[in-house]
């Protein structure tokens, strides 16, 4: 493989370190942040991804509060168990693992989240913010979706050009594709944005165009070598389980094909790219929502 990598892991260590600083700070005022989560049954995905947040908040000092509930709890019951993680004064920030059990209406749940409180960014309240704030110099300052923002903040932090290039986004979800969009065409990044996704016809021509292609569709090995103009930054987001290991263990792939790494000037590994730093934003943005809390803006604590 001839391209750079975009280390994920490395990166979200040393965004880590900057929290680890900004958390001190706010508990040398008294003001502990605090990751909320809450879990519905006892899916194992579900669980280990809870378990990581929660480790990561340890590294940072960040508290945790855990609530589960059963994969028999009714609308109402989890509907309460969000209301009792608004109400928490020791939670600055939370989630609401997903997916939930069948029958219960997932958008109903979130939209209860408070948007102060939304670890995710992504309650509609600050996905509306995200839209107005065009220029982030008067934007209301809000959580910002983790996947979206650790794309911008794994580019931004490698010295990967952004303003001026042209990005080609495969996805159009509301957890990455479409708010990404709106964060690299904000003033001061400054990218020309298409939004793809798997019907669009003329795909390939579409990713050739590209400086850079970031991949969150779900679909393995989607991006092929030929598809990728020579030095172009490729992101692989897409995780698709596609069988077992011999050990049993879950066997992914991701929407990118390695041999565009002969091709590509840099590329994200997956696992180990974007993941990493998804996660690291969730945390940055339960310790921005204690700063916001504690009167202050977020990186600064008055």
């Amino acid at each position: 493989m001839t391209a750079k990598k975009l280390d994920g892991v490395a990166t979200a260590a040393a965004i880590k370190e900057e929290l680890r600083a900004r958390v001190a700070a706010l508990r040398e005022r008294g003001v502990v942040p605090g990751l909320g989560t809450l879990l519905v049954g006892d899916d194992p995905a579900s669980r280990s991804y809870v378990t990581g947040k929660h480790r990561d908040c340890e590294e940072v000092g960040v508290a945790s509060i855990s609530v589960e509930l059963p994969a028999t709890a009714s609308q109402g019951e989890i509907a309460e168990a969000v209301r009792g993680l608004n109400e928490n004064p020791d939670v600055t920030g939370f989630i609401v693992q997903l997916p939930l059990p069948a029958g219960i209406d997932e958008n109903a749940i979130l939209e209860l989240i408070d948007p102060d409180k939304d670890a995710d960014g992504l309650h509609p309240t600050n996905l509306g913010r995200l839209v107005l704030g065009v220029d982030p110099k008067t934007a209301i300052d809000a959580p910002l979706p983790c996947t979206p923002a650790g794309v911008v903040e794994l580019l931004a932090r490698n010295s990967v050009p952004i303003a001026g290039q042209h990005v080609t986004v495969i996805g159009r979800g509301i957890t990455v594709g479409r708010p990404l969009a709106l964060l690299l065409t904000r003033k001061g990044t400054d990218a020309t944005v298409t939004i793809t996704h798997s019907r669009t016809p003329d795909l390939a021509d579409q990713v050739r165009k590209a400086d850079i292609v970031v991949a969150a569709v779900g679909q393995p090995h989607l991006v092929q070598a030929d598809w990728v103009k020579p030095g172009a930054a490729v992101l692989d987001v897409g995780v698709t389980r596609v069988g077992t290991t011999e050990s049993g263990k879950a066997k992914l792939a991701g929407d990118v094909d390695p041999a565009v790494g002969d091709i590509a000037g840099w590329l994200s590994p997956n696992p180990g790219g974007v993941g990493p730093m998804t996660r690291a934003m969730l945390v940055s943005n339960v310790v921005e929502a204690a700063e916001r809390q504690a009167g202050g803006s977020p990186g600064t604590v008055l």
